[in-house]
């Protein structure tokens, strides 16, 4: 005979949340069922499913050794579906980890998966044991059978068979077994480590679930707290994965290892991926008073409270541990941050510009630095969101405003004092690095000059245009400006330089010919850069004489030739595209064609400009005016640089102070 639940087939469906067919839901239903096998006291739950010989799913059946389902309670484990009686004996706490079937109603999910489901169970009664079915379809959801069936006598253990017949949708495959499979992991295994004393157990196929694979970290220790011998055993474990409904949590248990209280550790919804669990164990927490106040100043009758100094110690230790178990994640984290905003453009990346590079080290060691003091202000982030933030840094850290980064992360994140000191620190040691870095890379620039100077104008050394002056140019192309990134050099013709310039600017590996008479001409170095914010490239090409060889028309003829080429080129046209040519020599020959040329063209406001032509231009340069440029440029790096140092400088209000900082900043001496 049938019975009815007071509500329909779709009002059941509504009060499940209107649960749709989906992969997630599946695993969801499933799990649902492994729950109300541990909560009905099981030590040992099993699932056991079986495929086709085309890989579909055949049966999916789970057991338990609970205490199954009294026949005389049925109807209030059926009926009700509002109302639990699990909620209803006021069972259910959120601070414990009994009793997940909440709503009532978990045992009717399995609609969304299957049409129909049977419970066989076995239940004890005054010291006998008795089986008896239960049958509901997906179609009648509020109809179920067995309630009026006569319970039979059997010698069997208790516990409880709910299988499943005709699986809906064709989704139930073996790669949907395998994520089901990944998602109960995810469910269970903070479950079983917190009974691992007790020996739960959950089988797949009659093989021990394996969570090996998601656990990232465990470590055991102990914490005494001396004054009153309370002792705590600590195992923490941090997850690779998130788990499904199960926040990072402390779990509280007694000497006999069973659970009496939990709560969530302070970093929760920290904006990163430390997922852990902390196990703790001791006599002290058997009657502890967790409700009570870390501020009260009443000492509990019976058992511990959070004011005590033995649960102050405790809690300090414990978070002390996870802070410094943090520390080095978050900077593995960091790392993968920066590739992220690599990736996406959100930070430029490497240049043969050194200074640049610097400037990009700076702002990816303060954002990895900032990342590991506080995550959150990194999270949950659109692209446009990451680019303002990033700008902002960037345009700070290059200011005399660099402090103010911090106001930049208060704005968006709550600094507590020693995060707020520690990024203080941060920038500190940042923008130290960053004037090394510079002072050093300043240093190399001018033994580089020097040794240009000397090849140019020191006859006696005899240096040679391909073999010495534009070998040394090759390597430092800073010495033209800060702005190119080498892409082909050693007197290349043009066929081979665009087929390195497609593949540096857009990654396109293939062979590509130029339809032109000029094609084998050769130039010396052949620059480019491409800004990826304005979308536009900008390509520079070198023309080197021997330092004895006069510049004269013939060698700006070579150069328009060069132009003229590039013009009939349609690769290297495109409208975002534009060209600059530079003749470079040590003289000017003296028929003042050079000169004539550039003094037609003062009126452009640059230097050594002799021809100027929609997107290209040609300029005419003497080796001294270069080095004499160069010189400016570094010499204003320098003095700004001394700028920078002096800000490192602490102003100190007295010698204490001075030893303090002396002993806690980072050139100290380690032994």
């Amino acid at each position: 005979m049938v019975n009815t639940i007071k509500i329909n087939t779709e009002g059941i469906k509504s009060v499940l949340g209107k649960l749709k067919f989906s992969e997630k839901q599946f695993s969801r239903s499933v799990s649902e069922y492994i729950w109300n096998g541990f909560d009905a006291e099981a030590k040992k739950v099993e699932l056991i499913y079986e495929l086709n010989e085309v890989k579909k799913l055949r049966s999916l059946v789970i057991k338990d050794d609970g205490y199954g389902i009294d026949h005389g309670k049925l109807k209030n484990k059926f009926e009700p579906v509002f109302d639990s009686e699990k909620v209803e004996e006021g069972k259910f706490d959120k601070h414990k980890s009994a009793y997940h079937g909440k709503n009532g109603v978990g045992r009717l999910t399995f609609f969304t998966f299957a049409n129909s489901a049977k419970w066989t169970t076995i239940y004890e009664k005054e010291g006998e044991h008795y089986k008896y079915d239960i049958n509901v379809s997906a179609n009648t959801l509020n109809e179920f059978e067995g309630l009026y069936e006569v319970p039979q006598k059997t010698d069997e253990d208790t516990g409880t068979i709910v299988s499943f017949s005709r699986f809906r949708g064709s989704i139930r495959d073996y790669d949907e077994i395998m994520k089901m499979i990944d998602y109960i992991k995810k469910e269970f295994c903070w479950f079983l480590e917190l009974n691992k004393s007790k020996n739960f157990q959950l089988f797949i196929n009659g093989e021990n679930l394996d969570y090996t694979d998601i656990l990232a970290d465990r470590e055991e220790f102990e914490i005494k707290h001396e004054e009153s011998s309370v002792l705590v055993k600590s195992n923490y474990i941090r997850w690779l994965k998130q788990l499904n409904d199960e926040y990072s949590t402390f779990y509280y248990l007694d000497e006999d290892n069973n659970e009496v209280y939990k709560e969530t550790t302070k970093l929760n919804k920290q904006g990163d991926d430390f997922h852990h669990s902390m196990y703790l164990s001791s006599e002290y927490f058997k009657n502890f008073n967790f409700k009570s106040s870390e501020e009260s100043s009443q000492k509990a009758l019976l058992g511990g409270s959070r004011s005590d100094d033995e649960f102050k110690y405790i809690w300090k230790k414990l978070h002390n541990f996870l802070r410094k178990k943090r520390k080095p994640f978050l900077k593995q984290q960091s790392l993968k941050i920066i590739e992220d905003f690599e990736r996406e453009g959100i930070i430029d990346a490497k240049t043969e510009n050194e200074f640049k590079n610097i400037q990009i080290e700076d702002l990816e060691d303060v954002i990895k630095g900032v990342y590991e003091i506080q995550p959150k202000i990194f999270s949950s982030l659109t692209k446009d969101q990451k680019h303002i933030i990033v700008g902002f840094l960037d345009l700070l850290l290059v200011s005399d405003e660099r402090e103010r980064v911090i106001e930049i992360v208060e704005k968006i994140v709550e600094l507590d004092p020693e995060e707020r000191m520690e990024l203080s620190n941060l920038l500190k040691v940042t923008s130290f690095n960053k004037i090394i870095k510079t002072i050093n890379l300043i240093k190399d620039r001018y033994a580089t000059l020097n040794l240009l100077h000397q090849i140019l104008f020191n006859s006696e050394l005899k240096a040679n245009e391909i073999r010495h002056l534009q070998k040394i140019v090759e390597c430092h192309t800073w010495i033209f400006g800060e702005r190119y990134n080498l892409v082909a050099a050693a007197e290349d013709n043009f066929e081979k330089a665009l087929r390195n310039h497609l593949y540096i600017l857009r990654g396109e590996k293939k062979n590509v010919s130029i339809d032109h008479p000029n094609k084998q001409k050769q130039v010396d170095i052949f620059l480019c850069r491409q800004q990826k914010n304005q979308d536009t490239v900008h390509n520079l090409i070198i023309e080197l004489k021997h330092p004895s060889k006069s510049l004269n028309e013939e060698c700006l003829s070579q150069v328009k030739g060069y132009m003229r080429t590039i013009l009939q080129i349609p690769q290297f046209n495109a409208d975002n595209y534009t060209w600059n040519f530079i003749l470079a020599g040590n003289k000017f020959d003296s028929s003042g064609y050079i000169k004539g040329e550039i003094k037609s063209h003062e009126r452009k406001g640059e230097e050594g400009l002799v021809h100027d032509e929609d997107n290209y231009k040609i300029y005419v340069r003497k080796w001294s005016d270069i080095l004499i440029d160069c010189d400016l440029r570094h010499k204003f790096l320098d003095e700004k640089l001394q700028l920078e140092k002096d800000k490192l400088v602490e102003d100190l209000k007295s010698a204490d102070e001075a030893v303090k900082l002396a002993k806690n900043n980072t050139a100290v001496s380690t032994i």
